[in-house]
């Protein structure tokens, strides 16, 4: 019996219906269900909690858009399970499957041996002192910034011990292959293949017109010291925030595991980029 997980997007009733759709498409195989809570109270089937359905699924598959996938992409963490997206939402770039594809792919799915990809992750430690305040991963980006009555802030870079610049910025990302795509896009940085190991440094509008995205082999260890500034907020795939105070310092390195993505057949990213940045047009 194959065990799948299934995640939708909050308040989103297209959400739903899909889950809806998929729990009556699948009715007579050999499958057990573990849908979140929220979810399940609504289409009145047993419910799980969203922590504990990555422990009991062999594969997850989740409704709505990029977002929904970075929030299951850090619940599952270490453990390995597959994941596949049924897009809901706008760009959709890590999504496997559009809404109308769902019915014609399910044999895919649940086939015994799909094929998968396989994506690094970030981890950011954050100290204050001697003591580690933050310890968290993400699949897009770990992103400082200032609120938007800020002044710019300074940042020490430090790469494998070495020291590198002070940047002066109003913010900086640090992007895998995956998340360059999302914010590190809209701040002129470039466009990695999403399976690259490596990692991507974009400072968000730097004080020096010299200062320029870094691509990084994924060996490498990011130290940062927050040097000045104030109403500084560390984010993770735009969905988790912490607070930050002048000489806190943040390490990122990849993560010791990786985010694996069922892919049902074979993918044209480059098909895919003509697609959702209107390439031509």
């Amino acid at each position: 019996m194959k065990r799948i997980g299934i995640f939708a997007k909050k308040g989103e009733p297209e959400a739903v219906k899909a889950v809806r759709d998929l729990q009556q498409l699948l009715s007579g195989k050999q499958v057990e269900l573990f849908i979140e809570k929220d979810v399940a109270s609504v289409i009145n089937v047993r419910g799980y909690r969203r922590e504990d359905i990555p422990s009991n699924s062999d594969i997850i598959i989740a409704f709505g858009g990029d977002g929904t996938i970075l929030g299951v992409a850090r619940l599952v963490g270490d453990l390995g399970v597959p994941i596949i997206g049924v897009n809901l939402g706008g760009l959709g770039f890590i999504t496997e499957l559009a809404r109308d594809e769902v019915e014609s792919s399910i044999e895919m799915i649940f086939s015994e041996k799909p094929d998968f990809e396989e994506r690094i992750m970030l981890l950011a430690d954050v100290y204050r002192g001697n003591k580690k305040l933050v310890k968290q991963h993400a699949l897009n980006d770990v992103v400082l910034n200032k609120s938007a009555l800020s002044r710019m802030f300074e940042l020490d870079i430090n790469i494998n011990d070495q020291y590198v610049t002070t940047f002066r910025a109003d913010g900086l990302i640090i992007s895998t292959p995956t998340g360059s795509t999302a914010h590190s896009l809209s701040a002129g940085g470039p466009i990695m293949y999403p399976t690259l190991e490596s990692f991507l440094l974009t400072p968000i509008c730097p004080h020096t017109l010299t200062s320029r995205p870094i691509v990084l082999p994924d060996t490498f260890v990011l130290d940062i010291s927050v040097k000045s500034g104030d109403d500084i907020y560390l984010t993770l795939d735009g969905q988790e925030g912490h607070p930050l105070k002048v000489k806190d310092r943040i390490r990122i390195k990849k993560a010791d595991y990786k985010t694996k993505f069922i892919v049902l057949h074979d993918r044209d990213y480059f098909k895919l980029l003509r697609s959702k940045l209107k390439w031509g047009e």
